[in-house]
């Protein structure tokens, strides 16, 4: 079994105003209704920062909240064979002791 993520439209974005959003730069500051960063001097964007990160550690690479997104159980189903037996130099098989290495 294999665990994935599936994006669906309840995924948000992350932003300066979550309560688990975090500045590496410590430069997060308000202004009114909106989020500034003094170390830019230009307005919050978590998405597009590369200092800004999440308490929990579930800020994803592409600005996603970790927290709205879903999981999905994926069964695969195994390959038959993948490699055949390899067949080894007689100064190695007597370090690991096996004829066939799978």
């Amino acid at each position: 079994m294999e665990l994935c993520a599936i994006l669906s439209e309840s995924v948000r974005y992350c932003s300066p105003k979550c309560e688990f959003f975090q500045c590496g730069q410590r430069a997060k500051y308000f202004k009114g209704e909106k989020v500034f960063c003094r170390w830019a001097d230009d307005e919050c964007h978590p998405t597009r920062c590369n200092y800004a990160s999440c308490i929990r550690g579930r800020l994803l690479a592409n600005g996603v909240c970790g927290l709205t997104v879903r999981r999905k159980t994926i069964e695969k189903e195994a390959p038959e064979e993948i490699l055949p037996a390899v067949k080894l130099r007689s100064r190695v098989l007597r370090r690991i002791n096996e004829t066939d290495l799978y």
